[in-house]
């Protein structure tokens, strides 16, 4: 008698069943983009060196929605929208100035020097002061916020000589526009940036997620010293300015507080000269009450 071996018999008999045990479900077709690019790891972290020494200064106009809440809380409160205006200079100043809706006066004047920060809130007479790391996170995510979320997450900063990176390859799919029956399935790069925290143990400090299409960073990760990401930045709409590509929709979400912050840049001016004083720390008005933040 011939003899069949035991994993030909399983696959027969699985072969067997599975016609009157399965179903077909149709699901969305993607497909690849047309055209995308290929890098060695060498090249894209001088692609997105470089593009970071090009820009010295910045200086946007704004249109800030801020949004609170999400799992934990159960719910997602949306506030009104500010026009501001938003000023960094290089290496740490940074300025962000919020205007209240149909008044135009201003409702937050905040400037920092990269290590403290000052921020006035004139409609409530209040005024916070501290530094640019929290030591006691609050319960309320927004009072978390300090000028590095800003500053880190509007400009995706090059890597340093004492930092170390590690590339990976993803895919993102993505709707096309119009079509709900249509998706591209792009392939991605992940630039990991780490740093050395002790022996042969490694830190990441954020992620750099690059498409291969136009390779650009379309979001950036940001870490904490434990591993848990404290930012993801979202980067789109992107235009030129003087050679240089800069995203006009940058959506800010911090996930350990329950918040979002949707950037949209309606003008947007690189590299022009900005004076000592337009980051002069604001004077203090006489009733305010001061909080300091630590």
């Amino acid at each position: 008698m011939k003899r069949f071996p035991a994993v030909s018999l399983f696959s027969i008999a699985l072969l067997s069943l599975t016609g009157c045990f399965s179903t077909t479900r149709v699901v969305q077709k993607t497909q690849a983009p047309e055209v995308y690019r290929s890098a060695p790891v060498e090249v894209l972290e001088k692609e997105i060196s470089d593009r970071d020494t090009a820009i010295k200064t910045l200086t946007a106009s704004v249109l800030i929605t801020a949004s609170t809440g999400g799992g934990k809380e159960g719910k997602v409160t949306e506030y009104t929208s500010f026009k501001g205006y938003i000023f960094v200079r290089k290496p740490r100043d940074l300025r962000v100035i919020l205007q209240l809706p149909v008044i135009g006066s201003r409702a937050l004047d905040m400037v920092s020097n990269g290590e403290h920060f000052t921020l006035l809130i004139p409609p409530k007479n209040r005024a916070i002061e501290g530094s640019n790391q929290v030591t006691k996170p609050s319960k309320n995510g927004l009072e978390n916020l300090r000028p590095a979320v800003f500053f880190d997450s509007l400009l995706v900063p090059g890597v340093n000589s004492d930092e170390f990176v590690a590339l990976t390859e993803s895919t993102r799919v993505m709707q096309v526009a119009h079509r709900r029956q249509e998706a591209i399935e792009e392939p991605d790069y992940d630039l990991a940036v780490m740093k050395q925290k002790s022996g042969n143990i490694m830190q990441r400090l954020r992620t750099v997620h690059i498409s291969r299409v136009d390779m650009l960073p379309f979001q950036q990760d940001i870490y904490d010293d434990q591993g848990r990401v404290v930012t993801h930045a979202l980067y789109d709409k992107y235009q030129e300015f003087n050679g240089q590509q800069f995203p006009m929709l940058i959506t800010i979400q911090r996930p350990l507080d329950e918040y979002t912050l949707k950037v949209e840049i309606t003008k947007l001016v690189l590299n022009d000269t900005l004076e000592d004083d337009q980051f002069e720390v604001p004077k203090i008005p006489a009733g305010y009450t001061v909080q300091k933040m630590e």
